[in-house]
């Protein structure tokens, strides 16, 4: 997974009432009902298209972690940048590498065991600390731009978690509509943070 993702906007975001009215674009449908629960207008485009999207006024702001801030020249577009503190963060994305069986099976045993050792949770390891890593100098272009860094204290973090509950029950609704388990996923993935943290 990537960083945690921080809201990037034109005007200041430092509590839930100022997400009202506010069009934000977000990278992924589930972030969009987010955004929209928050009291925010979702507007889904993809990555290269915020510059324009921002200097044009189709969005007032987009979401996106720090790590991919440069390459689009964010923080010459927008002055306000607002993160979570502690633990939480307004959301982050995982990112799904795959390969199709049938290829994999066909290919030589040395070549699969490889991949076998180079790839799964030593790749994710990886990637992500990469991802983490590239986080900092995208926050220091903002800091030394003298952009305005907004955290939101746990208090106020509380209550955007709530706000955001009904995404969360529709999509366990969703995936429990298609034979999956989501909790069974939620209690997973919470089992492998906490081991990843000790």
């Amino acid at each position: 997974m990537h960083g945690p993702g921080v809201i990037h906007s034109k005007e200041p975001v430092a509590t839930l009432e100022d997400m009202k009215g506010m069009t934000l674009r977000g990278p992924t449908r589930v972030i969009n009902d987010m955004l929209s629960e928050l009291g925010a207008e979702p507007v889904g485009l993809p990555l290269p298209g915020i510059p324009e999207a921002l200097s044009k006024g189709v969005v007032t702001g987009t979401v996106i972690p720090w790590e991919v801030t440069p390459s689009i020249r964010l923080t010459e577009l927008v002055t306000n940048h607002t993160e979570f503190s502690g633990e939480e963060s307004l959301y982050t994305a995982t990112i799904v590498l795959v390969m199709n069986k049938a290829k994999y099976e066909a290919l030589p045993d040395d070549l699969r065991a490889i991949l076998d050792a180079e790839s799964g949770a030593k790749l994710s390891q990886f990637a992500a600390e990469v991802m983490f890593e590239y986080d900092a100098p995208g926050r220091e272009i903002a800091v030394a731009a003298g952009n305005n860094i907004i955290t939101l204290d746990d208090a106020e973090g509380a209550r955007w978690k709530e706000a955001a509950q009904p995404v969360i029950a529709r999509w366990t609704a969703e995936t429990d509509a298609k034979g999956i388990d989501a909790q069974a996923l939620i209690d997973r993935a919470k089992t492998l943070i906490d081991e990843k943290s000790q």
